[in-house]
């Protein structure tokens, strides 16, 4: 630690001073700590898993011996190691090695906790694609649970037909890369005859629920803001930029169906940002229409050829899988 320069500094902000590098030294222990603990636990339990798996079923996936060994094996442990070794969990290290069997494969930045929720997936490249996606993107355990309940690998994936999804993530090289259809905005609180203006407004309000539906480098610009095109102004409902496209994102919000004008309305926007705003290094504009409905026809038609304007439908509440599949097939 560079030496404390103390010349011009009164008592009371050397104290301050000394108050904030230690406390920055204790939380960066604690920090590295914790990290540290998460991986130690995060071992032991494939361990454990590894040897029930080679000791208890001969490296097989199922069991030759009977259950109860394992009831017996969880009393005696939780009786001098306390419950984090009930029945239950001992059956979740056994699958946990069983999905993981190489462990070199997993990673620090994943605690306990993440590789429960991807345990309750029983499609390895799906499982792959949200441990991935947590990595790439910092999700807590909520933040994953939430993911997939909503379904964001089969939403992903309209826009993904390559499938790159299951190895590496949603990695994001185009425009169409961003988008998702539908959105899940289950996380506002509206009741059934909102109008747009709340639905702007209850956006702002939990942003950071809405950022996290977005996706990777989206930052917050502002809403409602101002535009003059010739001697008219016009208000964008909401305009974000995005870090990994270099871009800025225009959002319009639609209670009803998407209509011609309104498509015609944000491709106003964007070419004024693509001449007005956005730096000559940088991508330009993405428009999208959130609507609660979505006609295909519009998007067959009204949409000019090449264009940087997506539709998408929002839901507000998660959709069971078999909604989401009747959703995904309507286009």
């Amino acid at each position: 630690m560079e030496k404390l320069k103390v010349e011009n500094l009164n008592e009371k902000d050397l104290e301050e001073k000394m108050y904030n590098e230690i406390k920055t030294l204790i939380e960066n222990s604690r920090k590295r700590i914790v990290s540290f603990v998460n991986i130690e636990k995060v071992m032991l339990y494939w361990n454990i898993g590894k040897n029930i798996v080679i000791n208890f079923q001969e490296g097989k996936v199922r069991a030759k011996y009977g259950e109860h060994i394992l009831e017996n094996l969880s009393i005696r442990l939780m009786k001098n190691y306390g419950k984090g070794y009930s029945l239950r969990t001992l059956k979740y290290v056994r699958k946990f090695y069983i999905c993981y069997p190489i462990g070199q494969t997993l990673s620090a930045q994943l605690t306990w906790s993440h590789y429960l929720e991807l345990l309750k997936i029983k499609e390895e490249d799906i499982r792959n694609f949200y441990a991935q996606e947590c990595i790439n993107s910092k999700w807590e355990v909520r933040d994953l649970r939430r993911m997939i309940k909503s379904h964001l690998y089969e939403r992903l994936l309209v826009s993904n037909e390559d499938n790159k999804l299951a190895v590496q993530g949603n990695v994001i090289n185009t425009s169409k890369d961003l988008i998702k259809d539908p959105y899940v905005l289950e996380f506002l609180n509206l009741d059934k005859n909102y109008k747009e203006k709340d639905l702007e407004k209850e956006i702002i309000n939990h942003l950071k629920e809405f950022l996290l539906e977005l996706g990777k480098g989206f930052t917050y610009v502002g809403s409602e803001v101002p535009i003059r095109i010739n001697k008219e102004i016009y208000y964008t409902d909401l305009v974000f930029y995005n870090r990994v496209l270099r871009c800025f994102i225009i959002i319009e919000l639609k209670r009803g169906s998407i209509t011609h004008k309104d498509v015609g309305q944000i491709n106003s926007y964007i070419n004024y940002y693509d001449k007005h705003m956005k730096d000559e290094d940088e991508n330009n504009t993405i428009g999208i229409i959130l609507s609660k409905e979505k006609d295909k026809t519009i998007v067959e038609f009204a949409l000019p050829k090449n264009s940087e304007i997506y539709l998408s439908k929002y839901l507000l509440h998660l959709p069971s899988k078999e909604e989401l599949a009747k959703e995904l097939a309507k286009y």
